[in-house]
């Protein structure tokens, strides 16, 4: 990746800045896509076992995916933290940072991991789906958190390593932990016959194989320069408090997702398995618009930290074409794409019947998604964590009764959807609003 350093808004032609944004963006969203693509191999693998599994499946990720994405403070904070050290000259101090970090993400990720193997049963019921669907829930989730310490550790390695200006290392390892992914799903589901357990155990071993790696490369790298892995717990104390608010941001993001995948619980596993699949395609956008707020992170902390704020009024501005631009263009293919999308996923023609309808609301909701996740990036890479939390606890509470409407109405996974679009439409508008404004350009260091 480019060093970057401080740019005036008039040196920055728009074909540089593209280039920046890009440069940026493009090894985030292979790193980012890595735990999407996990579940949407999953996805597909398991969907051919038949509904009621493809509906234990979306439960089972929706319990990880709340966990995992309440930890993302792992790798932002992490980053902060390297970064703040390495800019001040202090390598060794941003490696022995990085590594408290890591050990964090360890602890968490074992606590986890017992709350999942002892609790999963009494989770799982809270969503008031079938037994069906439950039981294969709960083998999934079972074996699928062994591997969340694995996890928690790559999150905060990621952080490190990018912290380190290392975006190389982060986008191989997400390559090689896909294939794996995929070798080992294959044959545990279908070689030998493991069904949705062969599903999470191939995933959990592949997550601990990218950990392996990604911590070797930050382990070598302080053995380089002196410092040993001597843990610390006022520095992984330290690391535990820096991410408050965006712990906070990151569990209504969570809630909202959550209080989706409940009120899909209770209209059927049909719903349900459409629903793993529509969420299964959404994540993956997501995070693709996430890679966008990354560069977004990285390029308004160089333009306020230089105090220039035209720079900054043009980053966002720019980095929001190319969210909104990837928007329509992948909504667009969504739609034309429809038929295929639904076998690919499931064999069912019930599942196929409620994605043609769902899938034209999620095109619709993408390039507003556009608008949402590269400010939300805005916003972090200026430090203004405290209003993304608010205004996420408020939106969500908004939403919560509308999702649970559509619930007890049973009206159907397209206007469950909908009302998501709600969600993500409300969140646009409120950070559209603190964008336009000043107060959150807060120059210098």
């Amino acid at each position: 990746m480019p060093r970057l350093g401080p740019v005036t808004a008039t040196a920055r032609t728009t074909r540089s800045l593209n280039l920046e944004i890009l440069a940026l963006a493009v090894p985030a969203f292979a790193t980012l896509v890595a735990e999407p693509l996990l579940i949407l191999v999953d996805t597909t693998i398991v969907g051919h076992l038949g509904t009621a599994q493809l509906a234990g499946l979306t439960l089972a990720s929706n319990v990880i995916g709340f966990l995992v994405g309440l930890s993302i403070f792992l790798a932002y904070g992490t980053t902060a933290t390297v970064a703040r050290r390495l800019g001040a000259g202090d390598r060794r101090g941003a490696l022995a940072g990085g590594l408290d970090g890591m050990v964090l993400g360890l602890l968490i990720g074992l606590v986890l991991c017992v709350g999942l193997l002892i609790g999963a049963p009494a989770i799982l019921q809270l969503y008031g789906s079938g037994p069906g669907a439950t039981g294969y829930a709960t083998t999934y989730l079972r074996l699928v958190s062994l591997g969340l310490p694995a996890q928690l550790v790559s999150l905060a390695s990621t952080g490190v390593l990018r912290g380190l200006q290392d975006t190389r290392t982060p986008l191989y390892v997400a390559i090689a932990v896909n294939l794996v992914n995929i070798a080992l799903n294959l044959t545990l589901v279908y070689g030998v016959g493991l069904g949705i357990a062969g599903a999470a155990i191939g995933t959990a071993v592949s997550q601990w194989a990218g950990a392996a790696v990604l911590s070797a490369t930050v382990l070598r790298g302080a053995a380089r320069r002196g410092v040993r892995f001597q843990p610390h717990l006022g520095g992984v104390l330290a690391a535990a408090r820096s991410g408050g608010w965006l712990v906070l941001r990151a569990a209504t993001l969570q809630l909202a997702i959550t209080v989706t995948t409940f009120s899909a619980s209770g209209m059927g596993e049909v719903t349900l398995a459409g629903h793993q699949v529509a969420y299964s395609l959404w994540q993956t956008m997501v995070y693709a618009l996430d890679a966008f707020a990354i560069a977004a992170q990285a390029l308004i902390g160089l333009s306020l930290g230089s105090g220039d704020v035209p720079a900054t009024r043009r980053i966002t501005r720019r980095v929001l074409l190319w969210g909104v631009g990837f928007g329509v263009v992948v909504g667009t293919l969504m739609v034309l794409l429809r038929p295929v999308l639904g076998g690919l996923f499931s064999p069912d023609p019930r599942v196929h019947a409620t994605l043609m309808v769902t899938l034209v609301v999620l095109a619709a909701i993408i390039p507003v998604g556009g608008v949402t996740f590269v400010l939300d990036g805005v916003l972090i890479g200026a430090g203004d964590a405290r209003y993304l939390s608010l205004v996420g606890v408020l939106v969500t509470a908004i939403y919560t009764p509308l999702a649970l409407v559509v619930r007890a109405t049973d009206a159907g996974l397209a206007w469950l959807w909908a009302a998501y679009g709600i969600w993500i439409a409300a969140r646009a508008v409120t950070l559209w609003i603190r964008a336009r404004g000043t107060a959150w350009m807060v120059v210098g260091q």
